[in-house]
C-alpha cells in the first residue's frame, strides 16, 4: 500500500521541479509561463503569485481543458509545500502536457525568498 509521500515522492521524479529563483527569474524576464496554483480557493484568496490561475488540485482533470493551455505551454504548478503540485504536474503529463513542472518548496519557499506576492 502507498501512503500520500510514496505518491509524491514518485510525482517528483516524473515531474521536473523549478525552484523560486528560476521561476522569479523567467517571470521577470517576461518568460510565457502559466503558474497554476492548485491550493483550493481560500488559500489562493490569502496570498499568490502575482498572474497565477487558480484551478484547485480536485478538480484538475475536469477544468483544465477550459483554460485552452497549448499541450507545450510551460505550465508551473504550485501549492503550499509542493507535493500538491508535483502530483498535479504528474498528472498534466499524463494528459499530454510536454512542458510541466512543479514549483520546489511551493508557496513556502516563494514567500521566504520574499518574493512579490498578490491578495
Amino acid at each position: 500500500m502507498k501512503t500520500y509521500g510514496d505518491l509524491v515522492s514518485e510525482a517528483r521524479r516524473m515531474a521536473r521541479g523549478i525552484s523560486a529563483d528560476d521561476l522569479s527569474a523567467k517571470l521577470k524576464a517576461g518568460e510565457k509561463v502559466v503558474v497554476l496554483d492548485v491550493r483550493e480557493p481560500e488559500e489562493f484568496a490569502q496570498a499568490r503569485i502575482p498572474g497565477a490561475i487558480n484551478l484547485p488540485r480536485g478538480l484538475l482533470e475536469m477544468e483544465v481543458g477550459a483554460h485552452a493551455f497549448e499541450p507545450d505551454s510551460f505550465i508551473v504548478c504550485n501549492c503550499g509545500g509542493g507535493g500538491r503540485s508535483a502530483l498535479a504536474a504528474r498528472t498534466l503529463l499524463e494528459m499530454g502536457y510536454t512542458n510541466v513542472a512543479s514549483l520546489a518548496g511551493g508557496m513556502k519557499a516563494w514567500i521566504n525568498k520574499g518574493f512579490r506576492l498578490e491578495a
